[in-house]
C-alpha cells in the first residue's frame, strides 16, 4: 500500500479527527482511510451525468403508465 503524509494539519483539525475516530471505534489512521476512500469513491457529476444518458437511452423505447390517473380511477369505484 501506498503511504501518504499530510504536513501543516491545524491542531483543531487533528483534535476533531481524532473524536470521530473513537467515536466510531477507529483508530485516526483507520478514520483517516475510511474518509479518503469514501471522498474517492463519491460519483462525480459527469460520472453521474453519463449514468442518467445510459438510463434515458434505455428507457427511451418504454412506454410507462401514469399511475396517478389508476389511482384516481381505483378512488371511484
Amino acid at each position: 500500500m501506498t503511504q501518504l503524509l499530510i504536513r501543516n494539519v491545524k491542531t483543531e483539525t487533528i483534535r476533531r479527527l481524532k473524536r470521530r475516530a473513537k467515536q466510531h471505534h477507529r483508530s485516526l489512521q483507520g478514520e483517516l482511510q475510511f474518509i479518503i476512500e469514501a471522498a474517492a469513491s463519491t460519483i462525480t457529476q459527469e460520472e453521474m451525468k453519463e449514468i442518467s444518458q445510459r438510463w434515458q437511452k434505455r428507457l427511451k423505447s418504454h412506454s410507462f403508465t401514469d399511475s396517478a390517473a389508476m389511482l384516481r380511477e381505483d378512488r371511484s369505484r
